[in-house]
């Protein structure tokens, strides 16, 4: 594994924690953005079932998960406010929701500019998934960006607050190993994009030798 500076790395992981921490949490009545619709369905078995469905904001919440990997071989992560989880913040990767007709590549790489800045040179689907199939027809897509390049500023949304840092694969893997990364899609999105370069390499040097 490359060398880790894990002294640097966890002061600038903290700094961001420390900045995005929750401090208060007030209840407050009223919902914008999600809604719950209840649907009984019929089954071939002649059988009557009833089940609520959840819906998020204009859509049906699918979502794009993208891995970005820089032309330094350097990995883009986003820390960000998750306020529901033990330690208030989290880190993951450029993420958000798939828009009512946008195909779910082009909601990566519009994610990954809004949040980041950065534009990938290609990007290769992982895989796709239902996050909860008990009560959601969403679908979340994954992706890795490869030779990704910083040419803009980030276009966050009001409330949206995200930083970014970049980080070698073996600071990735120290910060995956020892439970700075929390959320089941970032470890998932780690997982796929492992067994997809390993392909890659394992492609490549059967080329090699022929």
């Amino acid at each position: 594994m490359a060398e880790v500076n894990i002294e640097e790395l966890e002061k600038k992981i903290f700094a961001v924690f420390d900045e995005f921490k929750t401090i208060n949490k007030t209840k407050e009545e009223g919902n914008k953005f999600l809604s719950i619709e209840r649907y009984a369905f019929e089954l071939n078995n002649g059988k009557k079932i009833y089940r609520e469905k959840i819906k998020k904001g204009k859509g049906d919440g699918s979502a794009a998960i993208v891995l970005p990997v820089t032309k330094e071989n350097k990995v883009v992560l986003a820390i960000e406010p998750r306020v529901f989880t033990e330690g208030s913040v989290d880190i993951g990767f450029p993420a958000g929701y798939v828009e009512p007709g946008e195909l779910p590549p082009l909601a990566a790489e519009r994610e990954l500019k809004e949040e980041t800045g950065y534009e990938p040179e290609r990007i290769v689907f992982l895989g796709s998934y239902y996050p909860d199939q008990g009560c959601s027809e969403a679908v979340n897509y994954y992706y890795i960006a490869f030779g990704c390049e910083k040419v803009s500023e980030q276009e966050l949304d009001a409330g949206e607050f995200i930083k970014y840092i970049e980080v070698s694969i073996g600071e990735l893997d120290y910060l995956l190993r020892k439970g700075y990364i929390k959320g089941l899609n970032t470890a998932y999105t780690i997982e796929k994009s492992k067994v997809l370069l390993k392909e890659l390499k394992n492609n490549g040097n059967k080329e090699g030798n022929q």
